[in-house]
């Protein structure tokens, strides 16, 4: 009886370390660029929502600062990005106005509709990395940022990296007016 109970413990262990130690299957290419865009969108939203609303017009002033983007209209510059990218790997018309050096439609004003329109450019971008398949995340399409063509897979794959490029800057500008990123506060 010990040697039968002693065999079928050892095939439960041992079928429970086969079916835990195998591979969880590849993510696929847009699931793997929208972990990209969730990465970014998790960082850029908390912080644009932690900017008091008084300070979404600020912009350093004390050094070489002349002519740079306000805090507002560092979140308008990624959302515009976003939308126009992301429209790009869609093969969709820009749902969005890129705006005066790309720094979306001038009517969105104020704190509240600054982290709306953010929100709504990373749904779209979500939108956007959801349409990417091994069949066609390689085609080539129109770039957003000329008359060339384009990887449509690169195209929303901007979303992650230039998020994080004006991020920094953000976070720059919140840390200036006492701003603790929420990214950087103790958990």
């Amino acid at each position: 009886m010990k040697k039968n109970l002693f065999g079928f413990g050892t095939s439960i262990l041992i079928a429970a370390v086969l079916v835990f130690a195998a591979d969880a299957p590849a993510p696929s290419i847009g699931k793997a660029i929208d972990m990209e865009v969730q990465i970014a969108e998790s960082e850029v939203v908390p912080l644009a929502e932690a900017m008091p609303a008084d300070k979404y017009d600020f912009a350093p002033s004390q050094g070489d600062f002349k002519g740079v983007r306000t805090f507002s209209q560092q979140v308008m510059h990624i959302a515009a990005i976003n939308y126009l990218v992301s429209a790009a790997a869609i093969g969709e018309k820009n749902p969005s106005e890129t705006g005066v050096n790309e720094n979306g439609p001038t009517s969105i004003k104020g704190k509240d509709a600054v982290v709306k329109y953010l929100k709504d450019s990373y749904a779209y971008a979500h939108k956007a990395t959801a349409s990417l398949n091994a069949a066609n995340a390689m085609d080539m399409v129109q770039s957003p940022f000329g008359s060339g063509k384009i990887v449509r897979m690169s195209t929303v794959s901007a979303v992650g990296w230039h998020s994080f490029d004006h991020y920094g800057q953000a976070v720059v500008y919140a840390r200036m007016n006492g701003i603790i990123p929420p990214a950087s506060r103790p958990r």
